[in-house]
């Protein structure tokens, strides 16, 4: 079979680029195998990987419990469609429920969907509960987001690439300055029709911006004064990768509606999902929303086999250690630093700021000397390099790749 044959890296990349779609910019490294940590290219070599598939691979790649539950399940039953029940979906649905502390769950595949989702389901409340006049509910969302990229969600992006010359783009979306609490209330005062707050814990492809103490909370209460519905995105935060089960506890936040993807299967197969409580969820009758692959069995028993990973090997514990950690290694380096001027981030979702311009290819430079010194990451925004590794490491493993980062970054001291 074609997928079977064996190909050198300048092989695979021209491949993709002759007869792939150009929607995506990946750092020269060809990968065929990971496993926990590591992954190998085509040549054999080793790498840490330090992005985990934008933090899907929060388990580490291949985990033998996901990966079991996954063929055993695929060797007996895939896909049946929502025109039938199946016998493990009711089981993800109770687990996950009471694993979020929630009433009800929606099924997806990717994020974006579950972002579609969720906002349907917002605005579907706002007119059957709120009462919001047909048609005219908004949903506040904060500049520099990242929820995706369909027609819907690229509508209120304020990243130029991903709206440019897609429009007529939606326009029921009110949008605010991030970490702004002032802005949100007067957004709330200032419109009857608001129906929900979208928000990430964690600004991720942003640059990882993590918002101010007590501000999450703080929007929480706001929403709730003014009878609006608090959604999370935790899409690339949650499932333990900022050192608590959601980004959202650091704060003591339950949401209204809560978006989850990525982690939730391991990254073995898209998973998706929607959870709220019967007063919201229960807007939602035959008809209004579905997938054709929402919900089938094999995606049942990987996110819970994925989940049951998480709880049983402390993952969220590890990260809060394993980031600090992190943050105290890079800030000792910054000290001595002129290339490197900051470190974020919270649990081991952390981002680094290159001294260079936004438009500068330093950081991008940065990423190939990483990738050539064993540990692949990847920048976002220009001068910022997101590090983001698979949950399971070790504090052995991450001062090694602390070393590796610093000796890279030396070389590009001035």
């Amino acid at each position: 079979m074609a997928v079977l044959q064996k190909l050198t890296s300048q092989q695979a990349i021209e491949l993709e680029k002759t007869y792939g779609s150009n929607t995506y910019h990946p750092l020269p490294v060809v990968l065929s195998k990971g496993e926990g940590v590591y992954v190998w290219d085509v040549d054999g070599k080793r790498y840490y990987d330090f992005l985990s598939a934008y933090s899907a691979v929060n388990q580490g790649h291949c985990h033998p419990k996901i990966i079991n539950a996954m063929v055993e399940q695929a060797q007996t039953l895939t896909l049946t469609s929502r025109a039938f029940y199946n016998d493990k979906l009711g089981l993800y649905e109770k687990y996950t429920c009471e694993y979020f502390g929630f009433d009800k769950l929606l099924p997806m595949n990717s994020g974006a969907e579950a972002v579609e989702a969720a906002m349907k389901v917002c605005r579907k409340w706002a007119y059957e509960v709120k009462g919001i006049d047909e048609n005219q509910a908004k949903i506040i969302v904060c500049k520099n987001n990242f929820h995706g990229r369909t027609t819907t969600i690229v509508s209120f992006s304020s990243d130029s690439t991903a709206n440019k010359n897609f429009g007529p783009y939606a326009d029921a979306f009110i949008r605010i300055e991030y970490d702004n609490l002032d802005a949100l209330e007067a957004a709330l005062k200032n419109n009857n029709n608001v129906a929900g707050f979208l928000v990430e814990p964690i600004q991720g492809e942003a640059g990882v911006y993590v918002p101010s103490e007590s501000y999450l909370a703080k929007a929480k209460a706001l929403c709730e004064a003014h009878n609006v519905l608090f959604i999370a995105d935790e899409i690339q935060t949650g499932v333990a990768r900022t050192g608590k089960l959601l980004a959202v506890h650091h704060e003591n936040v339950q949401p209204d509606i809560l978006i989850l993807g990525k982690a939730l299967s391991g990254g073995a197969y898209p998973i998706s999902a929607v959870l709220a409580n019967n007063n919201i969820m229960d807007v939602m009758t035959p008809g209004t929303h579905g997938s054709t692959f929402g919900g089938n069995p094999l995606a049942a028993v990987i996110a819970i086999a994925a989940l049951e990973v998480v709880k049983e090997e402390n993952l969220a514990e590890n990260a809060r250690i394993l980031g600090e950690l992190f943050r105290s290694e890079m800030n000792k380096y910054i000290e001595t630093s002129n290339i490197i001027t900051k470190v974020r981030g919270k649990g081991l979702l952390n981002a680094v700021v290159v001294n260079d311009t936004e438009d500068s290819e330093t950081a991008w430079n940065m990423c190939l000397a990483l990738r050539d010194n064993g540990l692949i990451a990847k920048p976002t925004h220009g001068n910022i390099i997101r590090f983001a590794p698979p949950l399971v490491m070790n504090k052995e493993q991450l001062l090694d790749c602390v070393s590796i980062i610093t000796k890279t970054f030396k070389q590009f001291e001035n």
